[in-house]
This record gives C-alpha cells, structure tokens and sequence, in this order.
C-alpha cells in the first residue's frame, strides 16, 4: 500500500482539488463506466442510486459521501440521505456488488476504513490532503475489488 501526502486549499467540490481531480484521473484512466454516487448537487439518493445497477457491472465508483451530519444537512437539505451505521453498511454492500472484480472504489472522507477485506477489497493507496488551518484533512482510500463476495460465488 502506498500512502502519500499532500497540501491543498479545501473545496466544497472534492473533486475539484488539485491532488484529488490528479489521483482521480490516474486512478480512472482506461475505465468505462464510472459511477459517483453522490454527486453534487445532490440529486438522488445513493442507495437508491446504486440500486439501479446490474450486479459486477461498474468499472469505479466514486464515494465522497457527506462527512458529518451538520454537512449532511447543508448540502444535502431533505433529500432522504441517513447517516447511520445501517445506511453506511447497506451501500457498502451495494457498491461491493455492482463493482467489477478488480474494479475500484475511490472514497474520500476523515478516514481510512473503506469498504473492506471482508466485501472482497484491499487497499492499493492513501492519499492524504492537508489543508492546513483548522481544516481536517481529507482522506481519499483507492480499493481494488480483488475477489467476489460470497453471494457472487453462489450465483456463478
């Protein structure tokens, strides 16, 4: 796992700073179907969006959910979004089974967690954002979907 770090002013638009828009670019070179599951302005609701897709059928998704409740409430003002444990597990679960085996999951947040080894993922690399003051630093985890899930072996 490579973990690098870098400083960059902060940005309600992620995707929009410079060494996020640089590693998403790399990360994403040569994929087809790329999907952001809570693209801004929020339109949907990401469970409910992920819902939408075929099992294995997505190259990379994008996950830059809300960090916090107050930030939920923000940008998201009364669009159905939840951040409970249950939502959190039941997405992770969804975007476990519409990636493609050896697919990515770029997330970016105040953590490291990911989707994890036990949905079949492993962590490739970690780029840390600083972005200096009291601003927290933004996390962006790139997993690659090394094996499917056991309900995707009982379908085979």
């Amino acid at each position: 796992m490579k973990i690098t770090r870098e400083w960059a002013m902060p940005d309600k638009r992620t995707f929009q700073i410079p060494p996020i828009k640089r590693l998403i670019e790399r990360e994403t070179n040569g994929y087809k179907e790329i999907v952001d599951l809570f693209p801004y302005p929020f339109e949907k609701d990401a469970l409910e969006h992920a819902k939408e897709y075929i099992d294995s059928s997505i190259d990379c998704i994008l996950f830059d959910p809300p960090y916090s409740f107050h930030q939920l409430n923000v940008s998201y003002n009364d669009k159905g979004e939840k951040l409970t444990e249950n939502y959190r597990r039941d997405l992770y679960n969804e975007v476990a089974r519409i990636l493609k085996t050896t697919g990515k999951c770029l997330s970016f947040g105040w953590n490291s967690n990911g989707l994890g080894k036990g949905r079949g993922f492993e962590i490739e690399r970690i780029l840390l954002v600083a972005h200096g003051g009291g601003h927290n630093d933004t996390i962006c985890t790139v997993e690659c979907k090394i094996q499917h899930t056991l309900k995707e072996k009982m379908n085979r």
